[in-house]
């Protein structure tokens, strides 16, 4: 897809990012387009489904049938879209703040359920878009404006919750790393079932601890010998969270989704069901615009 010429296709939307220069958006942002140009999705066969931050702004630059969901609440939105058509390739977009603070609880069932969706986190540790408050992944003793004495508590940990909470792809990947990023948002979405992609992604404005160059110190590849269907390989990845980083796809494995195990949609989708009833219902709809 040539998204100068095409912009029908999937990726770009017309309208540049209003985000901060240098800021890690524009990797995932380069991510994303390119993966979805590989996977040759077009804005009508598939659906992104936008939380709230910086992260979420990309509603704007990303030429895709999107929905911008509330605060914490994006993973709910993209199981329902995905329970409503479950043949529709569903990705969420999302904060740290936004998915592992406010939507945290969402995440959890979502993994436990094996949904078969997609979730792209933009990990920076901060709340850029309220600048800068501290996320749920920011580490003990940083200082922010809502913290200026130092976070009292530890950071969560994303890789181990989705994990010990069932979901069956988790992988990390890293904005200043936009050909391995690729590679992973590309198999998570091939995956079928929860799959999990946190990005490490730096906030040039509001966190200067956290920077390209103190991640390029800390993280390292995967190698092809490691096992990422072993769990408990997995498990002891997940705890090297911040003397050394790991990359790649960092536990898969194959579990029935909650969708397979829906006798109402064996036979069609819930959309296809309902597809009589869709001129009624667009009617309905047009009495509120």
């Amino acid at each position: 897809m040539n998204t100068v010429n095409n912009q029908k296709n999937a990726g770009f939307s017309g309208y540049f990012p209003t985000w901060c220069p240098g800021c890690g958006n524009f990797g995932i942002w380069a991510a994303l387009k390119t993966a979805f140009t590989n996977l040759s999705f077009t804005p009508e066969n598939f659906a992104v489904i936008f939380g709230i931050g910086c992260s979420g702004n990309m509603n704007d630059f990303l030429w895709a049938d999107s929905f911008h969901a509330l605060h914490g609440r994006a993973i709910p939105n993209a199981v329902g879209v995905k329970i409503a058509n479950h043949k529709l390739p569903v990705v969420a977009i999302v904060g740290d703040g936004d998915c592992y603070g406010e939507g945290g609880n969402h995440l959890m069932h979502a993994a436990r359920g094996n949904h078969d969706i997609t979730v792209i986190v933009h990990d920076n540790r901060v709340y850029g878009l309220t600048t800068g408050q501290v996320a749920p992944t920011a580490l003990k003793g940083f200082k922010a404006k809502s913290t200026p004495s130092g976070i009292i508590e530890v950071p969560l940990n994303p890789i181990a919750l989705a994990i010990t909470q069932g979901a069956t792809f988790v992988a990390q990947g890293f904005s200043g790393d936009i050909n391995h990023l690729v590679g992973l948002i590309e198999k998570g979405i091939k995956h079928k079932g929860f799959s999990l992609v946190n990005v490490f992604q730096p906030c040039v404005t509001f966190n200067s601890e956290n920077s390209y160059a103190w991640y390029r110190e800390k993280i390292y590849k995967l190698g092809e010998d490691y096992d990422s269907s072993d769990i408990n390989n997995a498990l002891a990845k997940s705890m090297e969270a911040e003397t050394k980083i790991p990359l790649g796809v960092i536990y898969e494995t194959d579990r029935s989704t909650y969708t397979d195990s829906l006798p109402q949609i064996t036979q069609k989708s819930l959309l296809e069901s309902l597809a009589p009833n869709l001129e009624i219902i667009a009617k309905l709809m047009d009495e509120f615009v």
